[in-house]
């Protein structure tokens, strides 16, 4: 098998899980510092969310992207204010690491796992790579990788969110964004390549054969 770059270096998940994770820590700062005001982390989420979005678009990031960020960051505070309770500023989280994991089985289940959808995506291959039965299988494998990552995100908040801790949840938002990604991305990738027969050229070159 040819060696291509790593996933890690295909889908470099770094950026999106580190903004992902610093306004969850702008609202525990606000939230503790304001004496436990949903307001104080509020303020400190958005200052967090406003900062990154600037410095992402003086970077050259599409504008779009930037304002999907902004608008989650907006509707988790929006619920935290809303209900009263600061530790549902998490709820959004939880419920998108539920949604994702059954996507992904779906997904695999079905036989478009969405590994090998996204990577044939930046590849450029289109559905090429589906025609390919060894890649379909090693994509499928390694797609049960993704949704391990998001029950095990699922499995760690909803004990912290039912208990209503706060700082423990942004410190858990924290510890399983970019470290837990960087571990199901070289993990994936190793599950992929133990799939792959001999020969095979890589993620790069799928074998075209009747699906």
């Amino acid at each position: 098998m040819a060696q291509p770059e790593s996933l890690t270096q295909l889908l470099d998940g770094r950026r999106a899980a580190v903004d992902a994770s610093l306004p969850a820590v702008g609202f525990v700062a606000g939230y503790l510092l304001g004496g436990q005001s949903i307001w104080g982390g509020t303020i400190g989420a958005a200052v967090f969310a406003i900062g990154i979005a600037v410095w992402r678009l003086r970077n050259g990031d599409r504008p779009r992207a930037v304002l999907i960020g902004l608008l989650g960051v907006s509707v988790a505070a929006l619920i935290a204010l809303r209900t009263g309770k600061a530790e549902n500023f998490f709820l959004l989280q939880l419920f998108s690491n539920a949604a994702s994991a059954l996507a992904w089985a779906v997904s695999i289940v079905i036989r478009w796992p969405l590994l090998g959808v996204i990577v044939g995506a930046v590849l450029g291959q289109k559905t090429r790579w589906r025609r390919d039965p060894a890649l379909l299988r090693a994509y499928s494998r390694g797609s049960w990788v993704w949704v391990m990552q998001y029950l095990i995100r699922m499995a760690v908040f909803l004990p912290l969110y039912t208990a209503g801790q706060v700082a423990a949840l942004g410190v858990a938002r924290v510890a399983l964004s970019w470290p837990l990604v960087a571990a199901c991305l070289t993990v994936s990738w190793w599950v992929i390549r133990r799939n792959l027969p001999a020969g095979h050229p890589g993620l790069r070159h799928p074998v075209d054969q009747p699906a």
